[in-house]
């Protein structure tokens, strides 16, 4: 399934050198990096495991239940 969703990452540079990131919309998705560039690929990287990890535990949790699965369109 691909998904389209625009979030808004924040990048602060961190007084030990580097940058800090976080996802705005999200909270608990941050990462750091060297770079801009190496923030930005770990915070990616950071979101992907969090999502991951929430389908796992709703699949773990929803089973044997009758539910119906539908995808949204998030416009904002």
């Amino acid at each position: 399934m691909k998904i389209k969703l625009n979030l808004t990452a924040f990048f602060e540079e961190a007084k030990e050198g580097g940058y800090i990131t976080f996802i705005e919309e999200i909270p608990g998705i941050n990462s750091q990096g060297e770079t801009v560039e190496e923030a930005k690929s770990n915070l990616l990287e950071a979101l992907h495991i969090v999502l991951d990890t929430h389908r796992e535990i709703s699949v773990a949790t929803t089973i044997n239940k009758k539910l119906t699965k539908e995808s949204l369109e998030l416009i904002s």
